[in-house]
């Protein structure tokens, strides 16, 4: 294992004290363990407060992401790892501002767990909560079981999106619709060309032949639906688009993001990017607002994810809303 670290056991620790010193105007640290990372400012009274959280690892998400037109709190985990109970409840604390706090998170099992309990510890404060799951991977179940897929990077869209109908001054009914939707219009999948290595594993998630990648593996390793030889980048992006548009055609306006798990370079990315974008103005597609770049990653792991973001009018109104983060201003 060769990794920038000190002691892999405080590897999130001096990870969150870099990141908040580094952008002390965008973020502050908080919580009764320190691994919950806040706006730099209190929230707004009568706000919407929204919050995340998930393991570490997968920078921008989920700590990124926090910020005006974002998120308002978020708890991180260790590396591929659940946040506690108590680690929630605090993101959920600093994120109200007494119209209660939507919970937005990837459809997760131990994720799902820990918020559930931390959403009972708040309500004895009167703190009311809904939830939004994201699960938009569709490598990871079929369309009849679409409820077990995974949430990856389609949460940075309803990260976004549900950001600005908080900043909007909707209620919590109207923000948990308006994350509900941006949920529902986002699919994803990705492959695989490297594993990572979690710092306090030492070892790689998983094996994979030098000439080889798999398609459709999951932000932590979880097996995809098959692995052979690497193929052309175009090729790759039109077996990508192909499992996208099979499981929701394109209508209308749609947002694309071409996301690097961690070591794919920008030069490829935009290599993917010109197929995908070419194919899609081809069927008669609009792209709106594209993003290439790293948004959701695993760690150091090559490879990288295509997202559809199916747009209709309010939902491309708030992705177009002012946002602003170290990771991504709009």
């Amino acid at each position: 294992m060769k990794k920038v670290l000190n002691d892999p056991f405080a590897y999130v620790d001096e990870m969150l004290e870099g990141l908040v010193a580094a952008h002390p105007g965008h973020y502050r640290q908080t919580g009764a363990q320190g691994r919950v990372i806040a706006r730099a400012q209190p929230i707004r009274p009568g706000k919407v407060g929204v919050v995340s959280g998930g393991g570490s690892g997968h920078l921008p998400v989920f700590t990124g992401y926090v910020g005006p037109g974002l998120l308002d709190a978020c708890a991180i985990g260790d590396v591929f790892a659940s946040p506690s109970v108590e680690q929630m409840a605090d993101a959920i604390r600093s994120a109200n501002g007494g119209a209660g706090v939507l919970r937005l998170y990837g459809n997760y099992g131990g994720d799902i767990m820990n918020f559930d309990m931390a959403g009972d510890l708040v309500a004895m404060e009167d703190i009311a909560c809904t939830t939004v799951l994201v699960a938009d991977d569709v490598a990871s179940a079929g369309r009849a079981e679409a409820e077990k897929r995974r949430g990856v990077a389609g949460m940075v869209y309803a990260f976004k999106i549900a950001g600005a109908a908080a900043e909007a001054g909707l209620d919590l009914a109207g923000v948990t619709e308006a994350a509900r939707r941006a949920a529902e219009a986002c699919r994803s999948v990705g492959f695989a060309l490297s594993p990572c290595t979690v710092p306090q594993a030492g070892r790689p998630t998983f094996q994979i032949g030098e000439g080889e990648m798999e398609m459709g593996m999951g932000i932590h390793g979880e097996p995809g639906v098959w692995r052979g030889p690497l193929k052309p980048a175009d090729a790759i992006a039109g077996e990508m688009l192909d499992m996208l548009l099979a499981d929701r055609p394109v209508s209308g306006p749609v947002s694309v993001m071409v996301n690097s798990l961690g070591a794919t370079p920008p030069e490829e990315l935009y290599i993917l990017y010109r197929a995908v974008k070419a194919r899609l103005e081809g069927a008669g597609a609009r792209i709106v607002m594209p993003l290439v770049g790293r948004y959701a990653t695993s760690m150091e792991m090559a490879g990288a994810s295509l997202t559809l973001c199916h747009l209709d009018d309010d939902l491309e109104r708030w992705l177009a809303a002012p946002c602003d983060c170290p990771f991504w201003r709009v």
